[in-house]
């Protein structure tokens, strides 16, 4: 006896009670092992959260969202035989694979999260230890008239580090001044000591942002990303450190106060300096937050620009 076959009714191809356009449609908090290969280095592992969308026309009621695990899956599986050096290449494979897929769609996004660990140099005891940073990377996808896919990608990362505020140490050094005029210590001696040891202000633990959007053929270098927001700051911060590294880290940021504006701009002028060879149309945003430690706020400053324009305003 043979069974009949039942084909059940494709749900999401029916027309909505509401016939309007959805810019996104998708599943998110994906989570998937990535690995990312490096040149005579041993493939790092990256436990990564996607969020993939297509965006859906009016005369759809759904998307086929299962399509979305086959696209994410189908890239991740060539990686394991195929090197995937880039995490934003990644996404971008993983956003054209979706529109050939969801053929009624015109527009899809990848975003992907993880947690990279670095390993750095206490800065006095020279201890190896281990910083975590968090990277993320984009993808968009758009079939234009003619049919052609275009792509753009966007990679970034966010580090955490140390400022120092400038104007409470101001009021240190001021105070100060006034302390050791009155105990009888001539001018000279005055300036060589606050010259030497720097005032005690109040931190922050800041959160320095940087992501760089660009063509799909540009390049970008994320170790240098890194670099650039640690650089920013008034110090590095470290997992492991002995006594003789806490001075020289507090003394480091001391000597090196900064506002969440100074910042920004830092991040902004080395980034111009580091990537020369990008296009001016790409995309730069650059953030910074600092948690206050005597305040319940948070200082927050941002700048987002073309690296075209940054280039203009700096070398001018």
């Amino acid at each position: 006896m043979e069974l009949s076959t039942v084909i059940l009714p494709d749900i999401q191809a029916n027309k909505p009670k509401i016939p309007i356009n959805l810019t996104r449609v998708g599943v998110t908090n994906v989570k998937k092992l990535v690995a990312v290969k490096r040149k005579d280095k041993r493939p790092v592992m990256l436990i990564s959260t996607f969020d993939i969308f297509v965006d859906l026309p009016s005369d759809r009621k759904g998307a086929n969202l299962s399509r979305n695990f086959e696209a994410v899956d189908e890239v991740l599986e060539k990686a394991v035989n195929m090197p995937v050096y880039e995490i934003e290449q990644l996404c971008s494979d993983v956003a054209l694979n979706l529109l050939v897929r969801h053929e009624y769609a015109t527009r899809a996004e990848v975003h992907l999260k993880s947690e990279y660990v670095i390993k750095r140099e206490s800065p006095s005891t020279k201890m190896e230890c281990q910083e975590v940073v968090e990277i993320f990377a984009e993808a968009k996808a758009s079939r234009e008239d003619a049919g052609n896919i275009s792509i753009t990608k966007l990679i970034g990362a966010e580090v955490v580090g140390m400022t120092a505020c400038p104007c409470a140490q101001e009021i240190m050094t001021d105070n100060a001044r006034k302390q050791l005029e009155e105990i009888g210590v001539d001018n000279r001696k005055i300036a060589e000591f606050l010259h030497r040891v720097p005032m005690a202000t109040h931190n922050q633990r800041g959160r320095g942002i940087i992501s760089i959007e660009v063509a799909s053929d540009d390049f970008i270098s994320l170790e240098k990303v890194i670099s650039i927001i640690e650089r920013s700051m008034s110090s590095s911060v470290f997992e492991l450190l002995k006594r003789s590294d806490e001075a020289m880290v507090v003394q480091t940021a001391h000597k090196n106060p900064k506002f969440v504006e100074d910042c920004v701009r830092t991040m902004a002028h080395n980034v111009v300096k580091e990537f020369k060879d990008l296009p001016d149309d790409a995309i730069v945003t650059i953030k910074q937050i600092n948690e206050e430690s005597i305040h319940r706020h948070n200082a927050f400053a941002e700048r987002v620009a073309t690296i075209g324009e940054l280039r203009k305003e700096i070398t001018n």
